[in-house]
């Protein structure tokens, strides 16, 4: 088995540190705050910005495309004032520049539009010969919002990282360690940024870029982007988002969202100072793309791209590009995946990085919300220390796996919060201002999940794509330890790091010294596992564990979609069509197996195409 150890006093020293933080820690970080999880605000648009991925690359073309729509709306000739309308001036357009994803430009109107104006330009922009597709560029949030409140002072390792080792709640990281800290590996966090010399986590930190192109947003000087990635703030003024299509709303501080992110990945760990952190031996990269308001999706798109190693125009190349991107942000409002976004995905799945995300924080079906409404990414959903989903959890099929994102005041202080080393500030950064902030959400679930991949591309010999590294996710996950609801599922089960590595490190079995069984994807009880589809005369290969002492029926069913597939099962051994211990032939894709009394250990299921399918989902039940 390949690994990579740690040494003897090293995790001795881990179980040391964690009865309680030094003196010199306790100096430096003066005190703790939490925030409850809370859903982002419904995605903003400001009326005046648009991503439009044309056919032709000539300027000349884009331009008259542009032209005409608003020619043909008629928003491009001034109306004066009526009774019950103010006047309206008429509005020009021009491409403002291009994104990294091919053909997809940022197109700016001399005005903001109304819906109703927006609506009407982009139908007449989309209908042009020259353009593939037409959006708004809107502005998304990240998945929670910080707030201050009184929490016991004195944190350390032990008290307050439930999330690491509790073994209801916990993903237990410190058997992982034995094998992989990530060693070698860049986790790129799209988010807020990290604070430049964050305590506990600088050492661990590589400067990215700062890709918000809009100076209301990232609250520099001017428009433009910088190198560093570096969090410079994200608080607002009473309104000051309305200007940027946002409802009225009170003044906020600055969140620090991204390095606390950032922290439970790789916070610096058995330093004497602050907390821990998952993949403690990987490296964080910036990668800002969230500021005041949020930040727009073209700027996101890019972001991902060049955290990637994928060229931007403007921008140098990324020197080292990440093998895993975290990205917990999305929208608060229900929405699909943008065409910008599933570009600039598809690209980075080509490129070989991993994509996980956030499932979401409104409590509903994650299929309805971006991130997790995109194809080609890992999604988490959010669990409590109890193992129970987190009641503001997103759910569905679209989520892949849960991990700890805290219970909030349901649980209590510190087990209802996920806690990491952050700035103080107000606004601003403030030298010297660290704190232990406690947040709950599934911005926090999701980095734990990304700190998982980045240890498993430490040690397997070839990287995995991502959909083998969801799949290994998902085969290796905890079973709840409550029971969820079927009516929303979280995924496989809940993040085991142990498992998850052990399984990545062993060794393939060898037929010429050992009994192999047949290859198979592991599903899990409950969950369904939908969109498969096949061609006539396809086989396919699934199996579940049935544990001892189940008592009621066990239950293999197929449903939906088109076309016409046949079901095969078979106790320990593989079935095919000519010989299978159970079987389901029906037209349709309708079929079930019942097994009253199953015995523990392996069921192998096989799908077999009669015709052509598509968009059927598999499923496998027992009490």
């Amino acid at each position: 088995m390949k690994q990579s150890k740690i040494s003897m006093a090293v995790a001795a020293a881990i179980l040391v540190g964690s009865v309680g933080m030094g003196v010199s820690a306790a100096d430096r970080i003066s005190g703790t705050r939490v925030s409850e999880p809370s859903t982002a605000p419904a995605v903003a648009t400001t009326g005046d910005r648009f991503v439009v991925k044309y056919r032709d690359t000539a300027a000349r073309s884009q331009a008259a495309a542009l032209k005409n729509a608003l020619g043909r709306s008629g928003l491009d000739r001034p109306l004066q004032a009526t009774a019950n309308a103010t006047a309206r001036a008429g509005v020009s357009a021009q491409v403002l520049r291009r994104t990294a994803a091919p053909g997809w430009h940022v197109v700016t109107t001399s005005r903001p539009l109304s819906a109703s104006e927006s609506a009407t330009f982009l139908r007449e922009l989309a209908a042009d010969p020259a353009v593939v597709s037409a959006e708004p560029d809107l502005l998304y949030r990240h998945m929670g919002t910080m707030g201050p409140a009184a929490a016991p002072n004195d944190p350390n390792y032990a008290q307050y990282q439930w999330n690491f080792n509790n073994p209801a709640g916990g993903v237990g990281a410190e058997e992982a360690w034995e094998i992989s800290t990530g060693e070698g590996v860049v986790v790129a966090v799209l988010d807020t940024g990290i604070v430049q010399g964050t305590l506990d986590l600088q050492n661990n930190v590589i400067p990215g870029y700062d890709m918000i192109s809009d100076a209301r947003v990232s609250r520099r000087a001017e428009n433009g982007r910088v190198p560093g990635g570096w969090d410079l703030g994200d608080w607002e003024e009473e309104n000051y988002c309305v200007a940027l299509g946002a409802p009225p709303h009170g003044p906020a501080s600055s969140s620090w969202h991204g390095s606390h992110v950032a922290g439970t990945i790789a916070q610096e760990t058995n330093n004497g100072t602050g907390l821990a952190g998952i993949a403690h031996g990987a490296q964080v990269m910036p990668i800002r793309v969230l500021g005041s308001c949020g930040g727009f999706g073209s700027d996101i798109s890019d972001g991902m791209l060049w955290a990637a190693g994928i060229s931007v125009p403007g921008l140098p190349d990324n020197p080292n590009p990440a093998e895993v991107l975290n990205m917990s942000l999305g929208s608060g409002g229900q929405t699909t995946c943008p065409g910008l976004y599933q570009d600039a995905i598809n690209q980075v799945n080509a490129a070989g990085s991993i994509i996980v995300v956030a499932a979401g924080n409104a409590n509903g079906n994650a299929a309805n919300y971006t991130m997790s409404a995109c194809n080609g990414v890992i999604s988490v959903g959010a669990t409590r220390i109890t193992g129970g989903k987190a009641s503001y959890s997103n759910y569905g099929a679209r989520v892949d796996i849960s991990a700890p994102g805290g219970g909030g005041s349901a649980d209590g202080n510190p087990n209802g919060y996920v806690w990491q080393v952050t700035n103080g500030g107000a606004q601003s950064p403030e030298p010297g201002n660290w704190i232990l902030r406690g947040s709950a959400g599934t911005s926090m679930a999701s980095p734990h999940v990304a700190a998982a991949a980045a240890m498993v591309q430490s040690v397997v010999d070839e990287p995995l794509d991502w959909q083998a590294m969801r799949d290994l996710l998902a085969d290796t996950a905890r079973p709840f330890p409550v029971a969820i609801p079927a009516s929303t599922p979280m995924g496989a089960g809940i993040l085991d790091l142990p498992a998850l590595l052990e399984q990545a490190t062993e060794e393939p079995c060898d037929p010429a010294v050992e009994e192999c069984g047949p290859e198979a994807t592991t599903i899990q009880n409950k969950v369904p596992v939908s969109g498969l589809s096949g061609t006539a005369g396809s086989e396919v290969l699934y199996a579940i564990e049935v544990p001892a002492g189940i008592t009621g029926p066990l239950s293999i069913s197929t449903s939906g979609g088109s076309g016409d597939v046949s079901l095969y099962v078979s106790f320990d051994e593989e079935p095919s069509a000519g010989d299978a211990d159970w079987s389901s032939t029906r037209p349709g894709n309708s079929e079930t197996v019942r097994i009253p009394s199953p015995q523990a250990g392996t069921y192998y299921i096989k799908l077999v195409g009669v015709r052509a399918y598509s968009n059927v989902t598999l499923q496998a039940r027992h009490n």
